[in-house]
Protein backbone atom coordinates (compact mmCIF):
# COMPACT_ATOMS: atom_id res chain seq x y z
CA UNK A 1 0.00 0.00 0.00
CA UNK A 2 1.43 3.00 -0.84
CA UNK A 3 2.32 5.90 1.63
CA UNK A 4 1.02 9.23 1.04
CA UNK A 5 4.24 11.88 0.83
CA UNK A 6 4.38 14.41 3.95
CA UNK A 7 3.51 17.48 0.87
CA UNK A 8 1.04 15.52 -1.07
CA UNK A 9 -0.93 15.49 2.79
CA UNK A 10 0.13 19.16 3.46
CA UNK A 11 -1.44 19.90 -0.35
CA UNK A 12 -4.78 18.00 0.73
CA UNK A 13 -5.29 19.30 4.02
CA UNK A 14 -4.55 23.50 1.95
CA UNK A 15 -7.07 22.06 -0.59
CA UNK A 16 -9.76 21.27 2.19
CA UNK A 17 -9.13 24.51 4.06
CA UNK A 18 -9.74 26.94 0.92
CA UNK A 19 -13.11 24.77 0.17
CA UNK A 20 -14.06 25.41 4.09
CA UNK A 21 -13.33 28.87 3.50
CA UNK A 22 -15.39 29.27 0.19
CA UNK A 23 -17.62 27.78 1.83
CA UNK A 24 -17.52 29.51 4.58
CA UNK A 25 -17.50 33.07 3.26
CA UNK A 26 -20.62 32.13 0.93
CA UNK A 27 -22.79 31.30 3.59
CA UNK A 28 -21.46 34.65 5.63
CA UNK A 29 -22.68 36.08 2.28
CA UNK A 30 -26.17 34.97 2.09
CA UNK A 31 -26.29 35.91 5.88
CA UNK A 32 -25.49 38.89 5.35
CA UNK A 33 -27.95 39.64 2.79
CA UNK A 34 -30.76 38.58 5.25
CA UNK A 35 -29.33 40.90 7.95
CA UNK A 36 -29.12 43.67 5.36
CA UNK A 37 -32.67 43.36 4.26
CA UNK A 38 -33.77 43.31 7.78
CA UNK A 39 -31.64 46.40 8.95
CA UNK A 40 -33.06 48.38 5.33
CA UNK A 41 -36.38 47.55 7.04
CA UNK A 42 -35.31 48.93 9.84
CA UNK A 43 -33.98 51.71 8.71
CA UNK A 44 -36.82 52.57 6.13
CA UNK A 45 -38.94 52.32 9.64
CA UNK A 46 -36.64 55.28 11.33
CA UNK A 47 -37.46 58.95 10.97
CA UNK A 48 -34.15 60.56 8.87
CA UNK A 49 -33.31 63.75 6.81
CA UNK A 50 -31.38 61.93 4.07
CA UNK A 51 -33.22 60.57 1.49
CA UNK A 52 -34.15 56.97 1.13
CA UNK A 53 -31.52 55.91 -1.53
CA UNK A 54 -28.25 57.95 0.06
CA UNK A 55 -29.22 55.91 3.28
CA UNK A 56 -29.60 52.60 1.15
CA UNK A 57 -26.04 53.33 -0.62
CA UNK A 58 -24.87 54.01 2.60
CA UNK A 59 -26.27 50.54 4.42
CA UNK A 60 -24.68 48.74 1.20
CA UNK A 61 -21.35 50.25 2.05
CA UNK A 62 -21.19 49.68 5.64
CA UNK A 63 -22.21 46.37 4.66
CA UNK A 64 -19.46 45.99 1.91
CA UNK A 65 -16.47 46.81 4.90
CA UNK A 66 -18.34 44.05 7.54
CA UNK A 67 -17.84 41.82 4.81
CA UNK A 68 -14.32 42.71 3.73
CA UNK A 69 -13.47 42.66 7.86
CA UNK A 70 -14.80 39.05 8.38
CA UNK A 71 -13.16 37.86 5.22
CA UNK A 72 -9.72 39.14 6.93
CA UNK A 73 -11.18 37.35 10.01
CA UNK A 74 -11.51 34.19 8.88
CA UNK A 75 -8.29 34.29 6.92
CA UNK A 76 -6.58 35.28 10.41
CA UNK A 77 -7.72 32.38 12.17
CA UNK A 78 -6.07 30.10 9.50
CA UNK A 79 -3.22 31.82 9.22
CA UNK A 80 -3.14 30.71 13.06
CA UNK A 81 -4.02 26.83 12.94
CA UNK A 82 -0.83 27.43 10.26
CA UNK A 83 1.76 28.76 12.85
CA UNK A 84 0.12 25.68 15.23
CA UNK A 85 0.83 23.28 12.62
CA UNK A 86 4.72 24.50 11.88
CA UNK A 87 4.69 24.38 15.38
CA UNK A 88 3.45 20.78 16.17
CA UNK A 89 5.87 19.48 12.80
CA UNK A 90 8.65 21.14 14.53
CA UNK A 91 8.19 20.11 18.10
CA UNK A 92 7.89 16.37 16.15
CA UNK A 93 11.42 16.91 14.54
CA UNK A 94 12.99 17.48 18.15
CA UNK A 95 12.87 21.80 17.27
CA UNK A 96 12.09 24.16 19.78
CA UNK A 97 9.41 27.37 18.62
CA UNK A 98 9.66 29.92 21.63
CA UNK A 99 6.70 30.93 22.66
CA UNK A 100 3.41 29.97 20.83
CA UNK A 101 2.70 33.14 19.36
CA UNK A 102 4.71 34.93 16.33
CA UNK A 103 5.03 38.00 18.98
CA UNK A 104 7.39 36.24 21.19
CA UNK A 105 10.29 35.75 18.73
CA UNK A 106 12.00 33.82 15.67
CA UNK A 107 12.69 30.35 15.23
CA UNK A 108 15.51 28.96 17.32
CA UNK A 109 17.36 25.49 18.57
CA UNK A 110 18.51 26.50 21.81
CA UNK A 111 21.48 29.18 20.54
CA UNK A 112 22.49 26.98 17.18
CA UNK A 113 21.44 27.20 13.43
CA UNK A 114 19.77 24.63 11.70
CA UNK A 115 17.85 23.57 8.14
CA UNK A 116 14.58 22.19 7.70
CA UNK A 117 13.92 19.00 5.99
CA UNK A 118 11.28 20.01 4.52
CA UNK A 119 11.31 22.88 1.69
CA UNK A 120 7.68 24.11 2.22
CA UNK A 121 7.74 24.66 5.70
CA UNK A 122 11.18 26.43 5.38
CA UNK A 123 9.76 28.53 3.27
CA UNK A 124 6.86 29.47 5.52
CA UNK A 125 9.08 30.06 8.48
CA UNK A 126 11.15 32.28 6.30
CA UNK A 127 8.16 34.55 5.41
CA UNK A 128 6.89 34.50 8.94
CA UNK A 129 10.55 35.76 10.19
CA UNK A 130 10.61 38.95 7.26
CA UNK A 131 7.36 39.48 7.99
CA UNK A 132 7.80 39.88 11.86
CA UNK A 133 10.79 41.97 11.93
CA UNK A 134 9.59 44.43 9.52
CA UNK A 135 6.52 44.92 11.31
CA UNK A 136 8.05 45.44 14.83
CA UNK A 137 10.85 47.79 13.46
CA UNK A 138 7.77 49.81 12.44
CA UNK A 139 6.46 49.73 15.44
CA UNK A 140 9.87 50.32 17.43
CA UNK A 141 10.91 53.42 15.26
CA UNK A 142 7.32 54.92 15.25
CA UNK A 143 7.00 54.83 19.10
CA UNK A 144 10.64 55.87 19.10
CA UNK A 145 11.08 59.28 22.03
CA UNK A 146 11.50 61.92 20.31
CA UNK A 147 11.02 65.78 21.56
CA UNK A 148 8.48 67.05 19.06
CA UNK A 149 7.32 70.42 20.23
CA UNK A 150 10.47 72.39 19.05
CA UNK A 151 9.09 75.49 16.57
CA UNK A 152 10.44 75.61 13.16
CA UNK A 153 9.31 78.74 11.67
CA UNK A 154 9.98 78.88 7.45
CA UNK A 155 10.93 82.81 7.50
CA UNK A 156 12.06 83.21 3.54
CA UNK A 157 12.60 81.73 0.78
CA UNK A 158 15.34 83.06 -2.11
CA UNK A 159 14.05 82.11 -6.07
CA UNK A 160 16.17 83.07 -8.76
CA UNK A 161 17.56 79.81 -10.37
CA UNK A 162 16.86 78.56 -13.52
CA UNK A 163 17.83 74.86 -12.38
CA UNK A 164 17.75 72.30 -9.21
CA UNK A 165 20.07 73.76 -6.60
CA UNK A 166 23.08 71.28 -4.98
CA UNK A 167 24.78 73.56 -2.65
CA UNK A 168 24.81 76.15 -0.44
CA UNK A 169 26.68 77.55 2.42
CA UNK A 170 27.07 80.65 4.41
CA UNK A 171 29.98 83.26 4.60
CA UNK A 172 32.58 83.34 7.66
CA UNK A 173 32.99 86.72 7.97
CA UNK A 174 31.17 90.25 7.79
CA UNK A 175 28.92 90.83 5.43
CA UNK A 176 26.87 87.57 6.34
CA UNK A 177 25.32 86.02 3.20
CA UNK A 178 24.28 82.95 1.72
CA UNK A 179 25.82 81.54 -0.87
CA UNK A 180 23.74 78.88 -3.52
CA UNK A 181 25.60 76.42 -6.21
CA UNK A 182 22.90 75.66 -9.29
CA UNK A 183 22.58 72.94 -12.01
CA UNK A 184 22.27 76.19 -14.38
CA UNK A 185 25.81 76.58 -14.39
CA UNK A 186 25.84 79.57 -12.29
CA UNK A 187 26.11 80.38 -8.67
CA UNK A 188 24.41 83.53 -6.40
CA UNK A 189 25.16 85.13 -3.25
CA UNK A 190 22.35 86.13 -1.38
CA UNK A 191 21.11 88.91 1.09
CA UNK A 192 19.63 86.75 4.21
CA UNK A 193 17.84 89.37 5.42
CA UNK A 194 15.71 90.69 2.94
CA UNK A 195 16.09 87.49 -0.10
CA UNK A 196 17.68 90.11 -2.54
CA UNK A 197 19.91 88.29 -5.15
CA UNK A 198 23.32 90.63 -4.28
CA UNK A 199 25.86 89.15 -6.92
CA UNK A 200 25.94 85.94 -9.65
CA UNK A 201 29.03 84.34 -11.14
CA UNK A 202 28.58 82.96 -14.15
CA UNK A 203 32.19 81.41 -14.73
CA UNK A 204 31.64 77.79 -15.19
CA UNK A 205 30.71 76.12 -18.60
CA UNK A 206 28.93 73.42 -16.44
CA UNK A 207 26.65 72.82 -13.04
CA UNK A 208 28.10 74.11 -10.01
CA UNK A 209 28.09 71.60 -7.56
CA UNK A 210 29.71 73.49 -4.34
CA UNK A 211 30.62 76.30 -2.98
CA UNK A 212 32.45 76.79 -0.21
CA UNK A 213 33.79 80.54 1.58
CA UNK A 214 37.22 81.87 2.50
CA UNK A 215 37.57 81.52 6.30
CA UNK A 216 38.94 85.06 6.46
CA UNK A 217 38.88 86.81 3.16
CA UNK A 218 35.90 87.81 0.79
CA UNK A 219 36.53 84.61 -1.55
CA UNK A 220 34.62 81.95 -3.03
CA UNK A 221 35.53 78.47 -4.24
CA UNK A 222 32.78 76.74 -6.61
CA UNK A 223 33.42 73.08 -7.97
CA UNK A 224 31.61 72.05 -11.35
CA UNK A 225 30.40 69.76 -13.90
CA UNK A 226 33.00 70.91 -16.56
CA UNK A 227 36.18 69.72 -14.32
CA UNK A 228 37.16 72.29 -13.06
CA UNK A 229 37.26 74.54 -9.79
CA UNK A 230 37.12 78.56 -9.49
CA UNK A 231 38.51 81.05 -6.61
CA UNK A 232 36.46 84.30 -7.42
CA UNK A 233 36.61 87.03 -5.35
CA UNK A 234 33.02 89.05 -4.46
CA UNK A 235 32.16 92.72 -3.41
CA UNK A 236 29.03 92.90 -1.96
CA UNK A 237 26.58 95.60 -0.22
CA UNK A 238 23.71 94.96 1.61
CA UNK A 239 20.39 96.32 1.08
CA UNK A 240 18.71 98.15 3.30
CA UNK A 241 16.97 95.11 5.74
CA UNK A 242 12.55 95.01 4.91
CA UNK A 243 10.72 94.12 8.23
CA UNK A 244 9.85 90.21 8.69
CA UNK A 245 6.34 89.28 8.09
CA UNK A 246 4.50 88.06 10.62
CA UNK A 247 5.38 84.25 10.95
CA UNK A 248 3.69 83.68 13.77
CA UNK A 249 0.99 82.08 11.67
CA UNK A 250 3.67 79.99 10.03
CA UNK A 251 4.62 78.42 13.41
CA UNK A 252 4.91 74.30 12.90
CA UNK A 253 6.03 71.59 14.92
CA UNK A 254 6.95 67.98 14.43
CA UNK A 255 3.57 66.89 13.77
CA UNK A 256 2.93 69.66 11.26
CA UNK A 257 0.58 67.62 8.75
CA UNK A 258 1.37 67.19 5.12
CA UNK A 259 -1.56 68.43 3.64
CA UNK A 260 -0.52 67.18 -0.19
CA UNK A 261 2.28 65.66 -1.68
CA UNK A 262 1.12 66.77 -5.39
CA UNK A 263 3.90 68.19 -6.69
CA UNK A 264 3.14 72.05 -7.95
CA UNK A 265 4.03 72.81 -11.29
CA UNK A 266 7.53 73.96 -11.78
CA UNK A 267 7.80 77.68 -13.84
CA UNK A 268 10.24 79.17 -15.33
CA UNK A 269 11.64 81.26 -13.03
CA UNK A 270 13.00 84.54 -14.05
CA UNK A 271 16.24 85.31 -12.98
CA UNK A 272 17.18 88.66 -10.89
CA UNK A 273 17.17 91.68 -13.16
CA UNK A 274 19.07 94.09 -10.92
CA UNK A 275 21.62 91.88 -10.13
CA UNK A 276 25.78 92.09 -11.20
CA UNK A 277 27.44 89.58 -12.08
CA UNK A 278 31.40 88.43 -12.40
CA UNK A 279 32.28 86.57 -14.86
CA UNK A 280 36.42 85.30 -14.66
CA UNK A 281 37.70 83.53 -11.22
CA UNK A 282 40.65 85.10 -9.90
CA UNK A 283 42.16 81.25 -9.87
CA UNK A 284 41.26 78.32 -11.89
CA UNK A 285 42.01 74.48 -10.74
CA UNK A 286 42.57 72.10 -13.54
CA UNK A 287 43.79 68.21 -13.01
CA UNK A 288 40.54 66.48 -12.60
CA UNK A 289 39.14 64.35 -15.05
CA UNK A 290 35.91 63.77 -14.32
CA UNK A 291 33.08 66.06 -12.72
CA UNK A 292 34.09 68.18 -9.70
CA UNK A 293 31.60 67.46 -7.36
CA UNK A 294 32.66 69.18 -4.19
CA UNK A 295 35.63 71.43 -2.41
CA UNK A 296 36.61 73.25 0.22
CA UNK A 297 39.62 75.44 2.40
CA UNK A 298 41.49 73.90 4.45
CA UNK A 299 42.26 75.47 7.87
CA UNK A 300 44.19 78.68 7.42
CA UNK A 301 42.21 79.20 3.80
CA UNK A 302 45.92 78.69 1.91
CA UNK A 303 44.94 75.32 0.41
CA UNK A 304 41.78 73.70 -0.99
CA UNK A 305 40.82 70.00 -1.96
CA UNK A 306 38.64 69.42 -4.34
CA UNK A 307 36.45 66.00 -4.88
CA UNK A 308 35.87 64.63 -8.36
CA UNK A 309 34.25 61.40 -10.10
CA UNK A 310 37.84 60.77 -11.84
CA UNK A 311 38.01 58.77 -7.87
CA UNK A 312 40.64 61.31 -6.63
CA UNK A 313 40.77 64.16 -4.37
CA UNK A 314 43.18 66.67 -5.19
CA UNK A 315 45.16 69.31 -2.93
CA UNK A 316 46.42 72.91 -4.21
CA UNK A 317 48.16 75.76 -3.12
CA UNK A 318 46.06 78.38 -3.30
CA UNK A 319 48.40 81.25 -4.06
CA UNK A 320 50.12 79.27 -7.15
CA UNK A 321 47.33 76.85 -7.87
CA UNK A 322 49.46 74.12 -8.14
CA UNK A 323 48.65 70.71 -7.38
CA UNK A 324 50.22 69.56 -4.21
CA UNK A 325 48.85 66.19 -3.58
CA UNK A 326 46.52 64.05 -5.81
CA UNK A 327 44.60 61.72 -2.69
CA UNK A 328 43.63 58.25 -4.94
CA UNK A 329 42.59 54.76 -3.46
CA UNK A 330 38.36 55.15 -3.91
CA UNK A 331 37.01 52.43 -5.90
CA UNK A 332 34.56 54.61 -7.53
CA UNK A 333 33.44 58.15 -7.81
CA UNK A 334 33.82 60.50 -5.02
CA UNK A 335 30.86 62.53 -3.88
CA UNK A 336 31.86 64.85 -1.18
CA UNK A 337 34.89 66.30 0.48
CA UNK A 338 35.04 67.83 3.68
CA UNK A 339 37.91 69.35 6.44
CA UNK A 340 38.25 70.05 9.67
CA UNK A 341 37.36 73.85 10.83
CA UNK A 342 40.89 73.67 13.21
CA UNK A 343 43.03 70.86 12.04
CA UNK A 344 44.65 69.72 8.87
CA UNK A 345 42.09 66.97 8.44
CA UNK A 346 40.00 65.40 5.51
CA UNK A 347 37.25 63.41 4.85
CA UNK A 348 36.57 62.12 1.27
CA UNK A 349 33.37 60.21 0.78
CA UNK A 350 32.34 57.91 -2.26
CA UNK A 351 30.30 55.46 -4.23
CA UNK A 352 32.11 52.67 -2.86
CA UNK A 353 30.15 52.73 0.24
CA UNK A 354 33.49 54.16 2.29
CA UNK A 355 34.90 57.57 3.56
CA UNK A 356 38.52 58.07 4.10
CA UNK A 357 40.09 60.01 6.80
CA UNK A 358 43.23 61.60 5.67
CA UNK A 359 45.35 63.21 7.96
CA UNK A 360 48.06 66.48 6.98
CA UNK A 361 48.86 67.45 10.38
CA UNK A 362 52.47 65.77 10.07
CA UNK A 363 54.33 67.35 6.86
CA UNK A 364 56.04 63.94 6.66
CA UNK A 365 53.45 61.74 6.85
CA UNK A 366 49.98 61.85 5.47
CA UNK A 367 48.16 59.32 6.87
CA UNK A 368 44.87 57.48 5.36
CA UNK A 369 42.14 55.49 7.38
CA UNK A 370 39.37 53.87 5.30
CA UNK A 371 35.71 53.47 7.25
CA UNK A 372 33.73 50.80 5.88
CA UNK A 373 30.18 51.56 8.11
CA UNK A 374 27.71 51.83 5.45
CA UNK A 375 25.94 49.64 2.54
CA UNK A 376 25.53 52.14 -0.10
CA UNK A 377 27.24 55.32 -1.33
CA UNK A 378 28.22 57.51 1.10
CA UNK A 379 26.74 61.01 0.21
CA UNK A 380 28.77 63.07 2.59
CA UNK A 381 30.68 62.68 5.93
CA UNK A 382 31.43 66.19 7.75
CA UNK A 383 33.67 67.32 11.01
CA UNK A 384 32.11 68.78 14.15
CA UNK A 385 33.83 71.76 16.22
CA UNK A 386 35.15 69.03 18.28
CA UNK A 387 36.35 64.85 17.63
CA UNK A 388 33.66 63.27 15.82
CA UNK A 389 32.64 63.22 12.24
CA UNK A 390 29.13 62.54 11.14
CA UNK A 391 28.55 60.29 7.63
CA UNK A 392 25.41 59.84 5.66
CA UNK A 393 24.26 57.60 2.94
CA UNK A 394 21.90 56.21 0.47
CA UNK A 395 21.47 53.38 2.79
CA UNK A 396 19.22 55.58 4.88
CA UNK A 397 21.10 55.83 7.24
CA UNK A 398 23.53 58.44 9.16
CA UNK A 399 26.44 57.81 11.71
CA UNK A 400 28.06 59.42 14.20
CA UNK A 401 31.82 58.36 14.71
CA UNK A 402 34.98 59.39 17.45
CA UNK A 403 37.86 60.73 15.81
CA UNK A 404 39.56 59.22 18.46
CA UNK A 405 38.08 55.45 18.04
CA UNK A 406 36.88 55.19 14.47
CA UNK A 407 36.62 51.16 14.69
CA UNK A 408 32.22 51.56 14.89
CA UNK A 409 29.95 54.00 15.41
CA UNK A 410 28.78 55.56 18.40
CA UNK A 411 25.23 56.31 17.44
CA UNK A 412 23.36 55.34 14.37
CA UNK A 413 20.19 57.12 12.85
CA UNK A 414 17.79 55.21 10.83
CA UNK A 415 15.99 56.98 8.55
CA UNK A 416 13.17 55.97 5.77
CA UNK A 417 14.34 58.13 2.65
CA UNK A 418 18.41 58.75 1.04
CA UNK A 419 20.29 61.46 3.09
CA UNK A 420 22.27 64.16 0.99
CA UNK A 421 24.75 66.70 2.18
CA UNK A 422 24.10 67.09 6.38
CA UNK A 423 25.36 69.85 8.15
CA UNK A 424 26.06 69.87 11.88
CA UNK A 425 25.57 73.31 13.88
CA UNK A 426 28.89 74.40 15.70
CA UNK A 427 27.16 75.25 18.97
CA UNK A 428 24.90 72.81 19.86
CA UNK A 429 25.86 70.08 17.24
CA UNK A 430 22.48 69.78 16.05
CA UNK A 431 22.70 67.27 12.50
CA UNK A 432 20.38 69.18 9.77
CA UNK A 433 19.64 65.72 7.25
CA UNK A 434 17.95 66.74 3.91
CA UNK A 435 16.48 63.86 2.38
CA UNK A 436 15.32 62.73 -1.28
CA UNK A 437 11.79 62.57 -0.38
CA UNK A 438 11.54 66.29 0.68
CA UNK A 439 12.16 66.30 4.04
CA UNK A 440 13.94 67.52 6.72
CA UNK A 441 14.60 66.45 9.71
CA UNK A 442 16.71 67.40 12.82
CA UNK A 443 18.68 65.00 15.55
CA UNK A 444 21.41 65.30 18.25
CA UNK A 445 24.75 63.20 18.55
CA UNK A 446 23.11 60.70 20.79
CA UNK A 447 20.53 59.81 17.55
CA UNK A 448 17.35 61.59 19.20
CA UNK A 449 15.15 63.03 16.82
CA UNK A 450 14.05 66.16 17.36
CA UNK A 451 12.26 67.53 15.10
CA UNK A 452 11.00 67.52 12.07
CA UNK A 453 11.00 70.73 9.32
CA UNK A 454 7.22 71.84 7.75
CA UNK A 455 6.73 70.46 4.43
CA UNK A 456 2.87 71.12 3.21
CA UNK A 457 0.98 72.40 0.25
CA UNK A 458 2.13 75.99 1.24
CA UNK A 459 5.18 75.49 2.16
CA UNK A 460 8.80 73.64 2.11
CA UNK A 461 10.48 72.06 -0.56
CA UNK A 462 8.53 70.39 -3.61
CA UNK A 463 11.49 68.35 -4.97
CA UNK A 464 14.90 66.41 -3.27
CA UNK A 465 16.68 68.25 -0.27
CA UNK A 466 20.05 68.26 -1.36
CA UNK A 467 21.50 70.57 1.16
CA UNK A 468 21.78 72.14 4.68
CA UNK A 469 23.59 74.45 6.45
CA UNK A 470 23.73 76.31 9.87
CA UNK A 471 24.14 79.80 10.62
CA UNK A 472 24.15 80.38 14.43
CA UNK A 473 25.20 83.84 14.19
CA UNK A 474 22.72 85.24 12.03
CA UNK A 475 19.17 85.99 13.96
CA UNK A 476 16.64 85.96 11.64
CA UNK A 477 17.95 82.72 9.43
CA UNK A 478 20.08 80.04 11.86
CA UNK A 479 19.62 77.06 9.15
CA UNK A 480 19.03 76.99 5.40
CA UNK A 481 17.95 74.49 2.66
CA UNK A 482 18.24 73.79 -0.27
CA UNK A 483 16.90 71.52 -3.28
CA UNK A 484 15.62 70.74 -7.09
CA UNK A 485 12.73 72.93 -6.72
CA UNK A 486 15.45 75.64 -7.59
CA UNK A 487 14.86 77.38 -4.28
CA UNK A 488 16.62 77.96 -0.98
CA UNK A 489 14.69 78.26 2.09
CA UNK A 490 15.65 80.39 5.13
CA UNK A 491 14.19 78.83 8.74
CA UNK A 492 14.47 79.87 12.13
CA UNK A 493 14.85 77.17 14.34
CA UNK A 494 13.95 78.14 18.08
CA UNK A 495 17.27 76.06 19.58
CA UNK A 496 16.74 76.64 23.25
CA UNK A 497 13.12 75.12 22.86
CA UNK A 498 14.32 72.16 21.01
CA UNK A 499 17.03 71.42 23.42
CA UNK A 500 14.49 71.69 26.49
CA UNK A 501 12.34 68.98 25.37
CA UNK A 502 14.57 66.69 24.43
Amino acid sequence: MPVESGSSAAARQAKQKRKSHSLSIRRTNSTEQERSGLQRDMIEGQDSKLPLSLRSNLLDLFSQIEREFENLYIENLELRRDIETLNDRLAAEGHTFEGADLAKGALKTKGQSYILTSHSTSQLSQKLKTTYKASTSKIVSSFKTTTSRAVCQLVRDYVGHRDGLWDLSVTRTQPLVLGTASADHTAMLWSIETGKCLLKYMGHQGSVNSIKFHPTEQMALTASGDQTAHIWRYMVQLPTPQPVSDISQQTYCEDDVDFSDKDEADGEVEGPIDCPSVRVPTTTLRSHQGVVIAADWLVGGKQVVTASWDRAANLYDVETSELVHSLTGHDQDLTHCCTHPTQRLVVTSSRDTTFRLWDFRDPSIHSVNVFQGHTDTVTSAVFTVGDNVVSGSDDRTVKVWDLKNMRSPIATIRTDSAVNRINVSVNQKIIALPHDNRQVRLFDMSGVRLARLPRSNRQGHRRMVCCAAWCEDNNTCNLFTCGFDRQAIGWNINIPALLQEK
